[in-house]
């Protein structure tokens, strides 16, 4: 099964506003950093969000700095990826993942556990 499940992805107009969430399945990721990676047709995936273990730390793409915002619920075990004035180049498949380390890193290949992904998609 896979360990983690995202939801909440779905097609909006620019200028409106997602809440992704992240569930684990059946295990706690609450030792780790957790983060949020995008791939769009044709693309590599590349680095959204990060948070650490604990939520004292946050990291965001350039791209998104200021428009989006991670947090992670402790009692729940839920992340989540606030999206407000998404834009047309924010159309991807959005994944959650567990990195091997409490901190934030940058590099997908620093997250040992995935979602399938969940769909956003912006209309202009």
């Amino acid at each position: 099964q896979v360990p983690l499940v995202e939801s909440g992805g779905g097609l909006v107009q620019a200028g409106d506003s997602l809440r992704l969430s992240c569930t684990a399945a059946g295990r706690t990721f609450g030792s780790r950093a957790m983060g949020w990676f995008r791939q769009a047709p044709g693309k590599e995936r590349e680095f959204v969000a990060g948070i650490s273990w604990s939520g004292g730390t946050t990291d965001y793409a350039h791209s998104v700095k200021g428009r989006f915002t991670i947090s992670r619920d402790k009692a729940s075990d839920l992340v989540f990826l606030q999206m407000n004035n998404l834009q047309a180049e924010d159309t991807a498949a959005y994944y959650c993942a567990a990195s091997r380390s409490r901190y934030i890193t940058l590099d997908l290949r620093d997250y040992d556990y995935w979602g399938r992904g969940t769909q956003v998609t912006v209309s202009s």
